[in-house]
């Protein structure tokens, strides 16, 4: 009798490691569009340091871009489509590499040890929800809604930005959700270099992780500079 070598095994195991290494690249493709997008409405943002006409102009530009190739508010539509379809395809990436790594391991370790990751890896799980639900937030606070928790009117951006981070749970709340931000790039930029190819040799996962941790400092502290400077009464009315 001759041994058989269960040859259809072997082809789902490939396929499965093929479709992580897929979902590992979604996740990494769709992180870089965020992280495009952080940069710019940080900057974006930081005009409320130029003052209330300043602020308010850049975004009723951003509302009239590529008039009239574009109709009114046609460029946030747009964005507004890709970060939609960037953030389904983050998450749904997410949630089934979570959901193989469970299955792959039912059982947990007895004995947990650390593998020397760095922290920001172990918050990515509920750094990534508190993010998401920080979101739904900041779109009812700002874009889709328009609240503003001091009773004040919020048709005018500048003032509206203004009103909710005097108020100091919200700046609380915004910090906390911005240290969560720099936690999620810190790791999320790391780990998506990694998934590329990018650091193959000593010399690029130093420059990885410098750039990393360069990225997080610069989008969690660029967006916490104009809450904590309204709070400080610097940024006013």
């Amino acid at each position: 009798m001759s041994a058989q070598v269960s040859g259809p095994s072997l082809v789902r195991g490939a396929r499965a490691s093929r479709s992580t290494i897929a979902l590992k690249l979604l996740m990494a493709v769709s992180g870089f569009v965020f992280i495009g997008f952080v940069i710019l409405h940080m900057y974006g943002n930081l005009k409320a340091f130029a003052g209330h006409d300043a602020f308010n102009e850049y975004a009723h530009h951003l509302r009239t871009f590529g008039q009239p190739m574009l109709p009114y508010s046609g460029l946030l539509w747009i964005i507004r489509a890709a970060l939609v379809l960037s953030l389904v395809a983050h998450v749904y990436a997410a949630v089934a590499l979570w959901r193989r790594a469970r299955l792959a391991r039912p059982v947990k370790y007895v004995v947990k040890k650390h593998t020397g990751a760095i922290p920001a890896s172990r918050l990515m799980r509920w750094g990534g929800v508190t993010l998401l639900l920080f979101v739904v937030w900041h779109l009812l606070n700002f874009t889709i809604g328009k609240v503003n928790v001091d009773g004040g009117p919020t048709n005018d951006p500048y003032n509206l930005l203004v009103d909710t981070f005097a108020t100091w749970w919200l700046t609380v709340i915004y910090l906390v959700a911005m240290a969560m931000l720099g936690a999620h790039i810190h790791h999320g930029f790391w780990s998506a270099c990694q998934t590329m190819g990018l650091t193959g040799t000593q010399r690029s996962r130093t420059l990885a992780k410098r750039v990393a941790f360069t990225l997080a400092v610069v989008i969690a502290g660029g967006f916490s500079l104009v809450p904590i400077f309204v709070l400080a009464g610097v940024i006013e009315k």
